[in-house]
C-alpha cells in the first residue's frame, strides 16, 4: 500500500478543487451537485470493471470489492480524501497512459473516474451490508420482458388452414420444408378432446354417435359441450393445483391435517367452470380478502397463498427464536416463489441470497416482494368477519337465553351442579362454553386446541379463578398435592409423566369416541369432562353447596350432597390401559382401569364436612397415547329436594317448551365456513438478509416489485398496510404493461394441450429457461387472451379447433417430393408437424378406470375423500387402504392429499410431491407402474367390477370382448387381438382380459 503525506496548503487546495468540481454554473446561477448514489452510480462501475478479479471467490491482490471491508481495511480508500486514496491512482493515469487497473478490459472513462473521486470526497459511503454482485446474464432486453409484438398471423398458402394458430405453425413448417400430418380419425379425436378438456373417457355410445355424425360442425359442437361440462373445472383445477402445490396437510415433521383446505380447491374448480377472467382469478387469489371482504369466493381465493407446506413445528412449537425466524423466512419464501413463478414464470427465489445470477432481479427486489407478504400468516380463518360477528351475536343471545332457562329449571328441580359446565367457565347450570378448558400446568382457562404439553411439572398444583374449582395439576408418582390447602393424594400409580391438551368441557383434542355404554355424552342433554392422562382437577365443595343452596331455599350450604358420573375411555385401545381416580379430601373413594369398551358408574356421598372432590386420570404406565378418560354427566346434587307444586310444574312445562324452541333455533344456526387461508396482521419490518441468513439482517426495505433495471419499483413505504401491499402486487401482476402474465398462462395452456409448451420451461421464462419455439405465436396468443377479456375458455377453444391440434400423432409421415423428412430434422417435434403422444396423469388414469367400470362417483365439491386410516400421533400415521366404497370412488381432484405419506398407487404413476411446485409432470417408465396397474388391489377390484358388468350385459364371449375393448380402448379389437383375447378369456376368465386392457399402453397414453 502506498502512503501519501499532504501539507495543510495541499489539503486546502484539494478542498477548493473539490468544491469547484461539485458546483456548476447554470443560466440561473450556481447550484450544488446531487450527492453520489453508491448503488446506482458507483456499484455498477465496480461491477463492470473490477468485480471479475476482485470478488469473494477470487480476491486479486487480496482485495474483494463485493463488500466495503476490502477497500477500507487495505487502505485503498481514504474517506474524504481522493488524492490520498490508492484506488484513484490505480484507475486513472495522467498524460494518456494506460491505468494499472483494470488489468483486463476497458479502462474507466473520465466521467467514471470523476464519479469515484467525488464518492470518496463525499466520505466513501458504502451502504451497510450492500454487496456488489456479478451482473446477471440476462438484462432488460431479454425476450420475455419485451412488450407483446403487434403481429398478425401469416397469410396462408393455397389449400392451407386459415385458422390463426395453423397459419403460424404452417409458416414455420413451410420454411423447414416439412408438411403437416393429416387429421386423426374421429375416434381418436373424441378421446383426445374428452381426456384433455374433462379428464374422463368418452362412453362407447358417444363415440359411435360422433363417428357417425354427418354434421360438418360436429367437432366444434363436441368442443362446446365439453367446455360447458361441469367436469371441465375438475380437470383444469388439477393442473392449477399442481402449480399451487396444494395439499390437505401441513407437511414437514408434524404433517398435521388441514380440515378446511378444500374450500380453495373448490374455488378453483368453480372459477374454471365459470370461465372467470384470468386477471380477476389472479387478483382474487392474491388479495381477494382486500378487494371484496364480504364476498365468500373472493376471500376463499386467498387460500392460494396458504396452499403450500407449512412448518408447524418451526413456527409454533419451536422455542428457539433463531429456529422460528428461519422457519418464517422459508414460509415467506414459499409465498413469494409460488406467486411469482405461477403468474410470471420468474425464478425470483434465486435472488434470496444474492442478486440473481441469470436474470435481472436484485436481491433487494426479492426482499421487497417478501415485504408484500410480511403481514400474512397461514391459518384457519372465517370467510366473513361480519358474518362471524352476526353468528356470534345470535349464538350468544340464544345461549344466554338457554342458560337463564336452565338456571330457572335448576331452581325448580334441583338437578344439581354440572361440573363439566363449571370447567367450561359456567355457573354449573348451563352457562359454560363447550370446548373450553383449563390448562393443568397453569390453571388458566383457554379455548385453543393443544396437543402434547411441554413445560410439565408433575406434582405442582395450580389454583384457578373459578370459585367452584380449587385447582388443577399433573399428578406425580406415588403422591401429589391436590388442593390449595396442601392435601395430598397417595398411592398414585407409576406413569409416563406426560400430558395432553386441556382439561375440557367436552372431549379432548383428537378424542376417538364420546360414547360410553349406550350414551353419547357429547350429545344434547349430556355433558362430559375430558381428562386425558395425566391430569387432575379438584372442586371446592363448600362453594358448590352454596350454589346449590341458592337455587333451593329449603336447603343450606351445609346440606349433604352426592357426586354422580359415568366414567369412560375415549381412546381406541380396547384393552384397559388408563386409570381414573376419585378422591374426597385426599382419601381415595373410587379407582378403576378402563379401556375402549368399559364404562363405570360412580356415585359418592359427600358428607357435610367434606371440602374437596378430586378427579384424576393416569396412563397406567404403558404410555399415554389414546388415554382419553372422560367423566360423563358429572354432577353434584343435593341428596334431598323439595317436591314441586302444581304451579311449579306448570312453570316447568313452560320453561321446557321455551328451551326446546331455543335449542332448535340454536341447532339451525350455522356458523360461516372456515377455510385454511391467510390472516392479515401488522407487517413486521423486512430487511435484506445477507447471504439469505435471517440472523444477518441488512438494510430495511419497503414493499415493491421487479423492474429489470436499476430504478426500484416500490408500492409504498414501510407503513403501507398489509392488505394494500398484496393488492398493489396483484394489480402490478395483471397490469397491461406486465406482458409476462399473459405470455405465461397461454404457454401453460399450450403445454397442457400439447404436452410441451411453446416455451418448454413453463415456470421459467428467464435465462435459465428455454427459448420459445414459436415466439410470434406466443405473443399473438397472449394478445388474443387480453382481447378476449382474459377468457381462458376462449383460448382453449382456439387451440383445440386448430388443425395443428387435430393432427395424427403417428411417426410415419408421407414425405412428398421436395419436402424434408421431419424425423431427420425435427425428431422432437418442436415445429409441431404431428400431434404429441402424451401419457395420462395419475388422476386421469384412476378416474378413467372408475368411469369405465361404472363406479365413478360424480359428487362434486366438499371435503376430500380419505383413502387412508388416520392415527393421531406426534407425527400422524396415514395408512392407505383399498378404495372400496362410493365415497372413495369420487374424482381424484377430491382426494385428501397427504404430503409426507402420499398414496403409493398414485406415486407409482408419477403423481407429484405436493411439497413442490409442479409446472410440468414427470413422465417415467418403470416396472413398478406396470405392476401397480396389473396387481394393485384397486386395479384388481375395478377389473372385477368391469368383468361383472360385461358378463351381466351378454353371455357371448365375443360380445364381451368387443365391449371390453370399446370401453377401455375406445375401439373394437382387430386382427390377432381377437385370437389372443379369446384364448385369454378361455384360459383365465374375463377378469384377466380386463386387467390386461387396463395395463395396455393404449389405455394410459393419448394417441
Amino acid at each position: 500500500m502506498r502512503k501519501c503525506s499532504l501539507s495543510r496548503v495541499q489539503r486546502f487546495t484539494q478542498l477548493c478543487i473539490f468544491c469547484l468540481t461539485a458546483w456548476g454554473s447554470t443560466t440561473g446561477g450556481w447550484s450544488i451537485a446531487a450527492p453520489i448514489d453508491f448503488e446506482t452510480e458507483i456499484a455498477p462501475i465496480f461491477q463492470q470493471h473490477c468485480l471479475h478479479c476482485h470478488n469473494e471467490t477470487q480476491k486479486g491482490g487480496e482485495l474483494s470489492l463485493s463488500f466495503a471491508d476490502g477497500l477500507m481495511e487495505l487502505g485503498h480508500v481514504v474517506p474524504g480524501d481522493p488524492q490520498s486514496s490508492y484506488l484513484v491512482e490505480t484507475i486513472h493515469a495522467a498524460d494518456g497512459e494506460t491505468p494499472s487497473m483494470p488489468e483486463e478490459g476497458t479502462p474507466l472513462n473520465d466521467t467514471q473516474v470523476d464519479l469515484v473521486r467525488r464518492w470518496i470526497a463525499e466520505g466513501a459511503v458504502w451502504p451497510d451490508g450492500f454487496e456488489i454482485q456479478h451482473k446477471a446474464k440476462a438484462d432488460a432486453s431479454w425476450w420475455s420482458l419485451q412488450e407483446l409484438a403487434d403481429i398478425s398471423p401469416p397469410e396462408p398458402s393455397a389449400g392451407q388452414s386459415s385458422h390463426p394458430i395453423d397459419r403460424f405453425i404452417q409458416h414455420r413448417l413451410a420454411q423447414a420444408k416439412i408438411a403437416p400430418s393429416p387429421p386423426a380419425d374421429r375416434r381418436t379425436l373424441i378421446r383426445r378432446l374428452s381426456m384433455d378438456l374433462i379428464g374422463l373417457p368418452p362412453t362407447p355410445e358417444s363415440v359411435t354417435a360422433f363417428v357417425a355424425d354427418p354434421n360438418p360442425a360436429a367437432y366444434e359442437e363436441l368442443i362446446d359441450r365439453l367446455l360447458r361440462s361441469k367436469h371441465f373445472g375438475e380437470r383444469w383445477a388439477r393442473h392449477w393445483l399442481d402449480i399451487a402445490h396444494y395439499g390437505d396437510t401441513h407437511g414437514f415433521e408434524r404433517d398435521k391435517l388441514r380440515e378446511n383446505a378444500w374450500h380453495y380447491r373448490d374455488y378453483v374448480i368453480r372459477a374454471f367452470n365459470d370461465d372467470m377472467p384470468y386477471d380477476q382469478f389472479l387478483r382474487q387469489q392474491i388479495a381477494g380478502d382486500v378487494i371484496d371482504p364480504e364476498n365468500e369466493n373472493s376471500v376463499i381465493a386467498t387460500g392460494f397463498l396458504a396452499a403450500g407446506p407449512w412448518d408447524f413445528v418451526g413456527q409454533v412449537e419451536a422455542k428457539s427464536l433463531v429456529l422460528r425466524r428461519a422457519a418464517r423466512a422459508l414460509d415467506l419464501d414459499d409465498m413469494v416463489t409460488q406467486v411469482l413463478t405461477s403468474t410470471m414464470a420468474m425464478t425470483v427465489n434465486c435472488a434470496r441470497c444474492h442478486d440473481h445470477k441469470l436474470d435481472p432481479i436484485k436481491q433487494k427486489e426479492y426482499y421487497q416482494l417478501v415485504a408484500v407478504f410480511a403481514g400474512v400468516q397461514r391459518q384457519d380463518r372465517v370467510v366473513s368477519q361480519t358474518a362471524q360477528e352476526a353468528y356470534n351475536a345470535s349464538k350468544t343471545r340464544l345461549e344466554s337465553a338457554l342458560a337463564e332457562i336452565e338456571s330457572k329449571l335448576q331452581h325448580l328441580t334441583g338437578r344439581g351442579i354440572d361440573l363439566a359446565d363449571v370447567v367450561g367457565g359456567g355457573n354449573g347450570f348451563g352457562s359454560g362454553k363447550k370446548g373450553q378448558g383449563i390448562d393443568p400446568r397453569t390453571g388458566k382457562s383457554e379455548e385453543r386446541s393443544l396437543n402434547a404439553l411441554d413445560d410439565r411439572k408433575p406434582g405442582q398444583f395450580a389454583t384457578c379463578d373459578a370459585s367452584m374449582i380449587d385447582g388443577v395439576f399433573i399428578p406425580a408418582f406415588e403422591q401429589t398435592q391436590i388442593s390449595s390447602t396442601e392435601l395430598v393424594a397417595a398411592g398414585l400409580p407409576k406413569h409416563s409423566n406426560r400430558a395432553w391438551d386441556l382439561i375440557r368441557n367436552g372431549p379432548v383434542a383428537s378424542q376417538f369416541s364420546t360414547t360410553f355404554g349406550s350414551i353419547d355424552f357429547a350429545a344434547a342433554g349430556h355433558s362430559m369432562i375430558g381428562l386425558h392422562a395425566n391430569a387432575g382437577i379438584t372442586f371446592d365443595l363448600s362453594n358448590i353447596r352454596a350454589a346449590l343452596a341458592a337455587v333451593d331455599p329449603t336447603q343450606d350450604s351445609a346440606s349433604p350432597v352426592r357426586f354422580t358420573s359415568t366414567v369412560g375411555y375415549g381412546g381406541r385401545t380396547a384393552q384397559p390401559s388408563a386409570e381414573f381416580h376419585v378422591y374426597i379430601d385426599g382419601e381415595q373413594v373410587a379407582r378403576d382401569r378402563i379401556g375402549r369398551h368399559d364404562s363405570v358408574s360412580v356415585e359418592v356421598l359427600l358428607e357435610r364436612d367434606k371440602r374437596f372432590l378430586t378427579l384424576i386420570s393416569t396412563d397406567g404406565g404403558n404410555g399415554y397415547g389414546h388415554d382419553q378418560v372422560s367423566f360423563g354427566d358429572p354432577r353434584v346434587v343435593l341428596t334431598s329436594a323439595s317436591e314441586l307444586t302444581d304451579e311449579m310444574k306448570e312453570r316447568q312445562s313452560a320453561l321446557l317448551a321455551d328451551k326446546t324452541r331455543l335449542q332448535a333455533e340454536l341447532e339451525s344456526l350455522q356458523p360461516p365456513p372456515q377455510f385454511f387461508g391467510v390472516q392479515s396482521k401488522a407487517p413486521a419490518p423486512v430487511h435484506v438478509l445477507l447471504r439469505g441468513d435471517p440472523e444477518s439482517p441488512g438494510p430495511e426495505v419497503a414493499p415493491g416489485g421487479l423492474t429489470w433495471s436499476q430504478s426500484p419499483l416500490l408500492f409504498g413505504d414501510q407503513s403501507m398496510p398489509e392488505g394494500q401491499r398484496r393488492l398493489a402486487l396483484a394489480n402490478w401482476i395483471v397490469a397491461p404493461e406486465n406482458t409476462l402474465t399473459a405470455r405465461v398462462i397461454v404457454n401453460r395452456l399450450w403445454h397442457w394441450h400439447f404436452g410441451k409448451g411453446i416455451v418448454d420451461t413453463p415456470s421459467d421464462f428467464g435465462f435459465g429457461g428455454s427459448q420459445p419455439s414459436h415466439p410470434e405465436l406466443l405473443d399473438w396468443l397472449a394478445a388474443e387472451l387480453i382481447r378476449q377479456k382474459w377468457s381462458l375458455k376462449a383460448i382453449h377453444r382456439l387451440i383445440v379447433t386448430s388443425q395443428t391440434y387435430r393432427q395424427t400423432s403417428r411417426l410415419e409421415p408421407d414425405v412428398a417430393a421436395g419436402m424434408q423428412d421431419p424425423r431427420e430434422i425435427d425428431v422432437d417435434n418442436n415445429l409441431l408437424w404431428r400431434m404429441n403422444s402424451r401419457r395420462l396423469e395419475a388422476e386421469a388414469v384412476r378416474d378413467s378406470v372408475l368411469a369405465i367400470t361404472g363406479k365413478l362417483n360424480l359428487a362434486m365439491h366438499g371435503p376430500g375423500y380419505r383413502d387412508f386410516d388416520y392415527q393421531e400421533a406426534y407425527a400422524p400415521i396415514y395408512t392407505y387402504k383399498t378404495a372400496d366404497s362410493a365415497e372413495l370412488w369420487r374424482r381424484s381432484v377430491y382426494r385428501f392429499i397427504v404430503r409426507t405419506s402420499p398414496s403409493p398407487f398414485m406415486t407409482a404413476l408419477d403423481c407429484p410431491d405436493s411439497a413442490n411446485l409442479t409446472p410440468k409432470r414427470n413422465v417415467t417408465t418403470t416396472a413398478l407402474q406396470s405392476l401397480a396397474m396389473f396387481n394393485n388391489a384397486f386395479m384388481l377390484q375395478q377389473s372385477s367390477y368391469l368383468a361383472e358388468n360385461l358378463a351381466s350385459e351378454t353371455t357371448q364371449t365375443d360380445e364381451q370382448i368387443q365391449l371390453a375393448f370399446e370401453r377401455v380402448l375406445v375401439r373394437k379389437p382387430v386382427g390377432q387381438e381377437w385370437k389372443a383375447a379369446r384364448q385369454l378369456v378361455a384360459e383365465h376368465g374375463l377378469l384377466h382380459l380386463c386387467r390386461a386392457l387396463f395395463n395396455a399402453n393404449e389405455f394410459i397414453w393419448l394417441d
